[in-house]
């Protein structure tokens, strides 16, 4: 199959003079299973839809590519949030994007579904627009704007848009497609699960046993009353994001009120499958290899996605309030039929670089009441300490893996995308364990305790860390005994919710007894619909309503941040302050355990060398 149309004469050529659908992104065209685009575009296409897509429109000629679709216009930032997308955690700009032609940025506005959707209805005024995407699904309902330090609308109202698709769209995108394509209104489509809707509030009566949130009005504004407000209407948020369980969900906005209809249950495994037998070209469309390809294919272009889901459910990640808690998992045959098509690739090497998914060693519900009450709202499967109900079993997973290894022109199967160490270590059968280590580690492996201190990682919602010490003690036995020379590439945040200056000193005398030294270090990001967020806007964890310390201004950050690269000679001013202020002068000196050395001995020859070096990235998969 070819690319799906980009241009009017494509269409043409592909037979036909009108698209029933035409996909708006903020991304370049790339036709693979890791984008959203590729995925609904090749969904709509099996059922018999003509789609069209117009990437990163900037004039209305863009815009007026296909003319009028016969259906509707379905809008999305791309694979990550445009804000993401451009920023930094410092609310710097970003001086590269991966999933442009070239990797160049300002290729997509800012808030790209806002303005995308705003010019679709000023050119198009009756066309029906159904939003969706990472930047949608987490803005369903009013939320804090890091960017502009405030709570804005739900993006349904900001942007004018009909219907909003959140989490996965694949169910969503066909009812909705067949119900306009049958001759209903868009604004007849009130009952889709995964959808959210706005109606007038004059014309509201029709809605029963919905759970009300807080309204726009009540949490918009900066006072520690709206706050406690913006905190309990998170905790609905979250406690009703349940495919078997969960509620309607409503909130006030003016003169509207935005509906959150209950989410769709996840994919069943025989779906899961049909999706990623769709014909995708697996790359980027041929019109940008002159303007030097699209970046973002690299990382995956030689990987596969056997699951979706996460019931680790971090409270800095929004994966488990876009893809769910629920296990989703493919069949060993689809995935073996996808390494097959990666095998047959001209510039394949033997290597395929992941196997994974949010995260990569989860191939099974957490427990059996998974199956029929959902997640649990009101604790964590993995913390703070693992739930007696979870069921801990690698067996399908690492079945999964030796089928990959044994195929022809493959030498080595890796894992790049997360483990998550604290279920690993609760196996009781090492076996996946061991092959981890001797096959599917390329050197490193990465892992996420994200800090070291317990205190953190309670709000984090992580493990404590002896969990984490219990698995990197057992990883280098295991590596030893393997007779191979490999290391743990620790994610680590700085500045996170509940992290006091004495809990980031902490997780630098973690470093220096390690002997590691980040090149980067990740200052925690405040982006729409998490937790985490929610405590740094408002000070308050919402499932406690107890207050949290917050590390909020540009002083605090920078102590964080440069108490994680206190070995740097640029960091030594601030980290000195930082040990003085916390009283902890014992850390300034020449011991073993010391930060930096006294102000009468230091020079830039003093630096501690290098004995390892980390890369500390935090890549979030939208």
């Amino acid at each position: 199959m070819p690319f799906l149309p980009i241009t009017k004469k494509e269409m043409i050529a592909q037979g036909f003079n009108k698209p029933d659908f035409i996909i708006v992104t903020g991304d370049a065209y790339v036709d693979h299973p890791s984008f959203g685009t590729a995925i609904i575009s090749r969904v709509l296409e099996s059922r018999g839809y003509k789609v069209c897509i117009i990437s990163q429109p900037k004039s209305d000629d863009d815009y007026k590519t296909f003319g009028e679709p016969r259906l509707a216009f379905l809008v999305n930032s791309g694979n990550i949030d445009s804000m993401v997308a451009h920023y930094t955690a410092a609310k710097k700009r970003r001086n590269d994007d991966a999933y442009t032609p070239g990797g160049k940025a300002g290729a997509r506005p800012d808030r790209a579904v806002i303005v995308y959707s705003k010019k679709i209805r000023s050119l198009y005024p009756d066309s029906p627009i159904a939003i969706g995407g990472i930047e949608a699904s987490l803005r369903r309902f009013a939320h804090y704007d890091y960017w502009d330090d405030m709570v804005r609308p739900s993006i349904l109202i900001d942007s004018g848009a009909d219907l909003l698709m959140y989490g996965m769209g694949e169910r969503h995108i066909i009812k909705i497609a067949d119900r306009l394509n049958s001759g209903e209104d868009i604004n007849s489509l009130t009952d889709i699960k995964g959808t959210c809707y706005k109606v007038k509030t004059t014309d509201f009566e029709h809605i029963k046993g919905a759970i009300e949130c807080p309204s726009y009005e009540l949490v918009k504004e900066d006072t520690p009353s709206s706050k406690r407000q913006y905190a309990i209407s998170c905790r609905i948020q979250q406690t009703e994001h349940n495919s078997k369980l969960g509620r309607t969900v409503i909130q006030k906005h003016g003169d509207y009120i935005v509906v959150q209809n209950p989410p769709e249950p996840p994919l069943t495994t025989e779906e899961m499958d049909e999706v990623y037998s769709l014909p995708f070209m697996r790359d980027y469309h041929p019109s940008y290899k002159a303007l030097g390809g699209v970046p973002g294919i690299e990382e995956v272009k030689f990987s596969i996605i056997h699951n979706r889901g996460c019931f680790g459910a971090c409270n800095f990640c929004a994966l488990a309030y876009h893809q769910g808690r629920e296990i989703s998992v493919r069949s060993h045959n689809s995935v073996i039929s996808e390494a097959k098509k990666i095998t047959a690739m001209e510039d394949f090497k033997g290597y395929i670089h992941d196997v994974g998914g949010p995260t990569a060693n989860f191939r099974a519900p957490s427990c059996d009441k998974q199956l029929t009450h959902g997640m649990c709202p009101d604790k964590k499967c993995l913390a703070p300490n693992m739930c007696p109900a979870v069921k801990v079993s690698h067996s399908d997973y690492l079945k999964l893996l030796k089928e990959l290894r044994a195929l022809p022109k493959v030498k080595k199967v890796f894992i790049r995308s997360g483990i998550r160490f604290d279920y690993l270590i609760a196996d009781t059968d090492e076996t996946f364990f061991k092959e981890l280590v001797l096959n599917h580690t390329s050197g490193q492996l990465k892992v996420a305790p994200e800090h070291c201190s317990d205190n953190v990682l309670k709000y984090m919602g992580k493990p404590s860390f002896k969990v984490y010490k219990k698995f990197e003690k057992r990883f280098y036995e295991l590596t030893k005994a393997a007779g191979k020379k490999q290391y743990l590439v620790p994610y680590l945040m700085s500045s996170h919710p509940g992290s006091t200056l004495n809990d980031a000193i902490e997780l630098s005398l973690f470093l220096k007894r390690n002997n590691l030294h980040p090149e980067q270090v990740q200052d925690f990001y405040p982006t729409p619909g998490t937790i985490s967020t929610c405590m740094f806007y408002t000070g308050l964890d919402p499932i406690t309503e107890k207050p949290v310390f917050v590390p909020k201004t540009a002083a605090q950050k920078a102590e964080q941040r440069a108490l994680l690269q206190y070995f740097k000679p640029e960091n030594r001013k601030i980290v000195l302050a930082a040990l003085k202020k916390a009283g902890r002068t014992d850390l300034i000196g020449n011991g073993p355990d010391c930060l930096v050395k006294p102000d009468n001995n230091f020079s830039a020859k003093n630096s501690p060398k290098k004995k390892k070096t980390i890369r500390n990235i935090h890549k979030k998969k939208k």
